[in-house]
């Protein structure tokens, strides 16, 4: 198994051993102890800037691939929060959103790109998203159908949906937002992933800034 499979499975085994021990099949979990193979690097890709253009110059305002990419960046939020949402989730300039995941309850501002694709957005369906059918998508579904856009738009597999959370994250680091203020908008419990964005941030810009002076003392030293 892969990494990741491997902790999805020992998951799902642990909590059927949970239960077995609840119910008197089992004395002792023989999960105890044990730990999954770490998983390396940094998971999803990030979606870059060009990326991001590529999928937009494809897919107008008023597709729904680009209600999809919307929704996911200027929200923050994973697959399974953005495939419900719809107009009733938009009151007085927020999105309102409670995570499936963490139970969290969320009002994100709505962001001036958003706005301006949810104005071409139908309006007579209680999700924003839906199938060529009219139905609500299920979350495998809704996958596939983003990676067939993103392949139209000449983009490869390592863009997914949920590398659209991280860019969100990304872009809020870049524009100075701290840990606690992009946390506001993703609903991360964790705060070490958020965390990497941020630093990576300070230490690019911190890099500029630093080989910027050393240009100007060059400067300063030939022209002196």
């Amino acid at each position: 198994m892969t990494p990741t499979t491997a902790r999805n499975w020992f998951k799902a085994i642990r909590a059927l051993t949970d239960h077995c021990i609840k119910v008197g099949m089992l004395k002792d979990d023989p999960t105890l102890g044990l730990k999954p193979r770490p998983i390396k690097g940094d998971g999803f890709h990030t979606w870059t800037e060009d990326e991001i253009a590529a999928f937009e110059a494809h897919h107008p305002i008023g597709s729904r691939e680009r209600l999809a990419l919307a929704l996911g960046l200027y929200s923050g939020q994973r697959r399974g929060d953005v495939i419900r949402m719809g107009r009733q989730h938009v009151r007085g300039g927020a999105l309102y959103v409670t995570q499936a995941k963490t139970g969290k309850a969320l009002a994100i501002p709505v962001h001036p790109e958003l706005a301006a694709v949810l104005d071409h957005a139908p309006g007579n369906q209680l999700t924003f998203l839906t199938t060529a059918r009219g139905a609500a998508f299920d979350g495998k579904g809704f996958t596939m159908w983003f990676a067939k856009a993103c392949a139209k738009a000449g983009l490869g597999p390592q863009c997914t949906f949920h590398g659209l959370r991280k860019a969100a994250c990304r872009r809020l680091a870049e524009a100075g937002c701290s840990v606690n203020e992009i946390a506001a908008i993703s609903g991360h419990k964790s705060l070490r992933e958020i965390a990497r964005y941020t630093a990576a941030v300070d230490q690019a810009r911190m890099a500029r800034n630093a080989m910027a002076r050393t240009a100007l003392a060059q400067k300063g030293v030939a022209t002196g």
